[in-house]
């Protein structure tokens, strides 16, 4: 059987299967992500940056606009459509981990804003329905 790396952030799972889905999960070029990015070519809008070097760290940027976007999973940053459940071992790791996600994402949002972007956050269960809302919501940010 696999060794998987721990970083010591989060409580060793108890079953060898939880170890290996939770090790496989990526923070960049996530399905969501792929999926809108997609869309966006789909519509004609190119010229964006990933994961541009700019405070916060956009999914997609449009540095020339000051249009970011965030493409957030559901699970890990606590959409307030879906209101998953914690996950019931380790619950107040998970929901101190959850507080704190949530947390930093309204820094990065705030830290953006103030500095003249335009933040657009948009959630894996939106980007699964239909992307055409959203697809309409940044071509009127970034031909502005």
């Amino acid at each position: 059987m696999k060794e998987y790396s721990r970083d010591k952030r989060s409580p060793v799972p108890k079953s060898a299967i939880t170890s290996k889905v939770m090790s496989a999960i990526k923070a960049r070029h996530t399905l969501p992500e792929l999926i809108f990015r997609k869309a966006l070519r789909e519509h004609g809008l190119t010229g964006y940056r990933l994961h541009w070097k700019v405070e916060g760290r956009p999914d997609i940027a449009f540095p020339g606009k000051k249009v970011a976007i965030f493409i957030h999973g559901c699970y890990w940053h606590r959409c307030p459509v879906c209101n998953l459940p914690n996950p019931k071992s380790n619950s107040l790791f998970w929901q101190n981990k959850f507080g704190k996600n949530v947390e930093r994402d309204e820094r990065k949002r705030q830290a953006l804003e103030q500095s003249g972007w335009k933040v657009l956050t948009f959630w894996e269960c939106q980007i699964k329905e239909d992307t055409v809302p959203m697809i309409e919501l940044v071509i009127s940010n970034v031909n502005k």
